[in-house]
């Protein structure tokens, strides 16, 4: 094939580009340029994309000895996920931008590329795996190691994204083996650590960056009866789930702590309360995919397992498409899911689909 390698800097991809070149492909290496902000010069382990990788993912590529090419994708990057980041958080959801950036930018808009200009896929250092059945048709598996597994953040990929996604990690049995491949290779990312943290908030403070670009709006902090218990500065800088920043100071009657449980950016309000009350017994979105083919009869309920975070657990559940929605309904309630997060739907191995969780249900009842 001729082979379009996405190469971000980092050990994963340099190795994955190697591969592919071994497998005999025609391979191609491009690095994403993706923000022209100050402040993407590389601290510590923090972040991606930034100058610092660029020159690493070139010096991979003359190792390779295959062609590197730098692509500006700043402007496409700013529209459809930094943006849509700071949308969904003046809504009063949690976004996963690394989900939005595969969605719309590796697999969309350097995908599209890529295809206008002759290659046959895109290769990445994702662990995932995609498998073709007997009858040809193309479906996305967890990695051969679970510990690493990344096919969480691909479940947004759709049959005609996996029919040109070439992921060369997929059954390498842990990190380990990849860092010391590299090693071999003379690839000297080999003990780069990884990237982690929101890619274009370097230093981290994502309380503090959506502060500068949404604004500081002061607001009630209510319990789940609609008393006042304390103020907040925006309700932006608030996810389900958070229990640090709250600054109540006056205690819960039963002493308790108390946890954000809901975030209302329309009436600037933040809802807290005990953190049993985090437990979810059901989760619906209306924006969903199948990664592959669709079930067979997806309005009838089926047996499955979700996911609701990169590094989360997946849950038995029993999902359902009904009036325009995802449904699904885990054996156990989740704790602490925000609208905005991305449920990713398993059937054993396979990555059956997502949606964007638009909507929870509650396993408490407020009088409890």
């Amino acid at each position: 094939m001729k082979v379009l390698a996405a190469m971000s800097g980092g050990v994963d991809s340099a190795v994955a580009a190697a591969r592919a070149v071994d497998a005999g492909h025609d391979v191609v290496g491009v690095h994403l340029a993706l923000s022209r902000m100050p402040g993407t010069l590389r601290t510590g382990s923090r972040g991606c994309c930034t100058i610092e990788d660029s020159m690493d993912a070139q010096r991979a590529a003359n190792v390779l000895g295959i062609p590197y090419y730098v692509w500006d994708f700043s402007e496409r990057f700013k529209a459809d996920v930094v943006d849509d980041f700071i949308a969904e958080y003046s809504a009063g959801r949690t976004p996963n931008p690394c989900m939005r950036c595969n969605e719309r930018i590796k697999f969309a808009a350097l995908l599209e590329k890529a295809l206008a200009l002759g290659f046959d896929a895109v290769c990445t250092g994702h662990y995932a795996a995609v498998v073709t059945d007997a009858a040809g048709n193309r479906e996305l598996h967890r990695a051969s190691a679970w510990a690493k597994d990344q096919s969480y953040v691909l479940g947004v990929l759709t049959a005609e994204q996996l029919a040109h996604a070439y992921f060369p990690l997929g059954d390498t049995p842990s990190k380990q083996l990849v860092r010391e491949e590299a090693a071999r290779r003379g690839l000297s990312v080999a003990q780069k650590p990884d990237s982690h943290d929101i890619c274009f908030i370097p230093d981290g403070d994502t309380k503090g960056w959506l502060a500068e670009r949404v604004g500081v709006a002061p607001g009630d902090i209510v319990d789940r009866s609609g008393a006042v218990v304390g103020s907040h500065e925006g309700a932006h800088a608030y996810t389900v789930g958070q229990r640090r920043g709250l600054h109540l100071g006056t205690p819960a009657p039963d002493g308790r702590p108390r946890f954000a449980l809901e975030v209302r950016p329309k009436e600037n309000t933040v809802v807290v309360g005990p953190k049993e009350a985090l437990a979810t017994a059901e989760i619906a979105g209306s924006r969903y995919t199948w990664a592959g083919l669709p079930p067979a009869d997806a309005a009838t309920p089926f047996a499955c397992e979700v996911q609701i975070r990169a590094h989360a657990d997946p849950v038995p559940a029993v999902a359902v498409v009904a009036d325009g929605e995802l449904v699904v309904t885990p054996e156990h309630p989740l704790d602490g899911v925000a609208p905005g997060q991305t449920a990713v739907v398993y059937v054993g191995t396979r990555v059956l689909g997502q949606c964007t969780i638009d909507r929870t249900v509650s396993a408490v009842s407020v009088d409890a």
